[in-house]
C-alpha cells in the first residue's frame, strides 16, 4: 500500500476478487477505524470495518448484491451508503471515497463516498 496526498492505494484492480473484501488498518489510513474496501459486482465501496451494532469486522462478513453482512449477528449494510438494512443494526456505517485509477484501487478515508 502506498499513500499519497490523492489517497492511499490499497491494491492493484483483480487483487480483491468479486465478492472479497480487504481490511485497511487504522495505522495505514490515520482514521479511527480500520476500513473495509469491498469488490461487489465490478465495482469497489468501504466501509468503517467495525460494525456499528457489535464489535465485529465487516471484511469478514458476507457481501452479496451491494450488501454485507456482519458475520457476528447477520445485520446487513448498503455498500454505497452504509445503511443499515435490516435488524439488529440501526446505525449506519461510515462510507469512504474508493475510486480506481490507473489500473489502482485508492482509498479516501474520511471522505464521505456518493451514495
Amino acid at each position: 500500500m502506498s499513500t499519497t496526498s490523492t489517497g492511499i492505494r490499497v491494491a492493484e484492480v483483480g487483487d480483491i476478487e468479486d465478492g472479497e473484501a480487504l481490511k485497511v488498518p487504522a495505522e495505514t489510513t490515520g482514521h479511527d477505524d480500520a476500513i473495509a474496501v469491498f469488490h461487489d459486482g465490478g465495482a469497489y465501496y468501504a466501509l468503517d470495518d467495525t460494525c456499528s451494532h457489535g464489535q465485529a469486522s465487516l471484511s469478514d462478513g458476507w457481501i452479496e448484491d451491494g450488501e454485507v453482512e456482519c458475520p457476528l449477528h447477520s445485520a446487513r449494510f448498503c455498500l454505497k451508503s452504509g445503511e443499515p438494512q435490516c435488524m439488529p443494526a440501526t446505525i449506519a456505517a461510515r462510507t469512504h471515497q474508493v475510486e480506481v485509477r490507473d489500473g489502482d484501487v485508492w482509498l479516501h478515508p474520511g471522505q464521505e463516498a456518493d451514495a
